[in-house]
């Protein structure tokens, strides 16, 4: 696809040239010659590349600037400046110009910046696609209107594009494995591998399910097995319950965090990996380190970022979006044609506690739904622990 690049200088005669650069090297080129029509192109099409001049006969460029970075899918700016204009150019870096070129410039050097801009933007249109089309599909557990899930979205757009360690933190049922695979998903890791292991399930066999084991390391393995970091190389791996790892399993981990590499059992081969750890738990970690059952210094390492998924009954205002999702969710699916929830339906809904969190309304919910003939469900197709809240 063609780029569009808008050339915005007052000086007519560089305007000129700058235009026919562009247009025999491929792009589709805009020029404006005030920053009022300027403004004027920006409204009416869809530009990829702006070339900014600093000064106009009516206006700063800069003011130009900081008004197009508001907006999400902004085009990527780079700032003309003359020579000896340091201090400008920092500036426009930090009012979010993608680049600046210093007057007088090559043709080639210009166009290889413009190459460059038009593929981070591509980049950056990509991820906020992802995102978006993420925030439609993912499962429900993750959205919410309180200030607590409004936060914690924001949290975890910040830290996806990075190779940071997460660790998350919540009770059962809060969704603790979708935050992490919505981490993953908008992320550059996105394309790769998304491997979950739940640590609490796999007793004496996570260290070898992790790693791997060579043919003849223990009894039974007659075979080479790759471990899951090894299988998740350019992607994600989630430890789920990381906390009810043995110590001998933990060291190895932090080995592996530090390095980012790791010996297969009965191995004598490092093995190298490009590898992003997620973990989660639902237990109190800091005072697992406390009590000495878990290393202090892994936990440093996968806790490099910190999110806690709060507990349905720590927000209850989402639970009726939850409730209108679910029912939406559960009726397509049932082919029923379910509009509401009764009042008195709600408020047990909204009184209850839920110990088993979103999962427990969700199942709630789907329960209702399959009892319910008619177009709204009341208090009697909820079970009888949440209709007692009420």
């Amino acid at each position: 696809m063609t780029m569009t690049v808008l050339v915005a200088d007052d000086d007519l005669p560089l305007n000129e040239v700058l235009c026919d650069v562009l247009s025999s090297a491929g792009y589709e080129v805009l020029k404006s010659t005030t920053l009022e029509e300027t403004r004027h192109v920006l409204e009416r099409q869809e530009v990829d590349v702006v070339l900014l001049d600093k000064a106009f006969p009516d206006g700063n460029g800069l003011t130009l600037l900081g008004e197009l970075q508001k907006h999400e899918d902004a085009p990527q700016v780079i700032v003309i400046t003359s020579y000896g204009e340091v201090e400008s150019a920092v500036a426009a870096m930090k009012m979010g110009a993608w680049d600046f070129i210093t007057k007088p410039f090559e043709n080639e050097a210009l166009l290889l910046q413009i190459e460059k801009a038009g593929q981070a933007l591509a980049t950056r249109r990509e991820l906020a696609r992802l995102r978006k089309e993420v925030r439609r599909s993912m499962d429900e557990w993750i959205v919410g209107k309180s200030p607590t899930m409004r936060k914690l979205t924001a949290d975890a757009e910040r830290v996806a594009p990075t190779n940071a360690g997460v660790l998350i933190t919540g009770e059962n049922g809060t969704g603790k494995d979708v935050l992490a695979r919505l981490i993953h998903n908008i992320s550059h890791r996105a394309d790769g591998p998304f491997v979950p292991i739940n640590c609490a399930t796999l007793g004496d066999l996570l260290e070898s399910e992790i790693f791997g084991h060579e043919k003849g390391a223990f009894t039974g393995a007659d075979r080479l097995k790759k471990g899951l970091a090894e299988v998740a190389d350019g992607g994600t791996l989630f430890l789920d319950e990381v906390t009810s790892m043995r110590a001998d399993v933990q060291a190895k981990l932090l080995r592996f965090l530090e390095s980012r590499t790791f010996r297969r059992v009965g191995g004598v081969k490092d093995i190298k990996v490009d590898v992003r750890v997620i973990a989660a738990t639902n237990q109190d970690i800091r005072k697992l380190v406390s009590e000495g059952s878990f290393r202090q210094d892994l936990y440093f390492r996968l806790a490099v970022v910190s999110l806690h998924v709060p507990p349905l009954r720590e927000r209850r205002e989402d639970i009726p979006l939850f409730v209108a999702q679910f029912i939406n969710r559960f009726s397509r699916e049932m082919g029923k044609i379910i509009e509401d929830v009764s009042p008195t339906a709600l408020e047990a809904l909204m009184a209850y506690d839920w110990p088993g969190n979103i999962r427990e309304l969700r199942n709630a919910i789907e329960r209702a739904v399959l009892f319910c003939d008619g177009p709204i469900i009341e208090l009697a197709h909820l079970p009888a622990e949440i209709a007692d809240a009420r």
